[in-house]
């Protein structure tokens, strides 16, 4: 019985990730159209997770990702983001050029 109620925390949680990781490739492609870039392999890499509390006291989940991106077809960018309780918290960007780029999450929303 125990081994049945582990298995499906285990699928819960795998889809939960998978959920999680939808909703930042949407957030990465609006995010490098609102650039005019292109994102690269149209994927992210999970970076890190951490546990925050909200505003209410109750702990949250915050995902942060990586991705890599294109304005011109030949250089790579780095770009990065976070989701905080399944929500866009910050998308940024590394230029060829050294510059970062910082948006808010209003305008992050994918």
């Amino acid at each position: 019985m125990i081994a049945i109620f582990l298995i499906g925390l285990l699928v819960l949680v795998w889809a939960d990730f998978l959920r999680a990781r939808e909703r930042a490739v949407r957030v990465a492609e609006a995010a490098c159209q609102r650039q005019a870039a292109t994102l690269l392999d149209e994927t992210v890499e999970l970076k890190g997770l951490g546990l925050r509390r909200d505003g209410r006291g109750r702990l949250r989940l915050r995902r942060s990702y990586g991705f890599e991106l294109t304005r011109d077809g030949l250089s790579r960018e780095r770009g990065w983001l976070s989701l905080y309780a399944g929500r866009p918290e910050s998308v940024g960007f590394e230029t060829t050029e050294g510059q970062t780029i910082i948006e808010s999450p209003e305008r992050s929303e994918g």
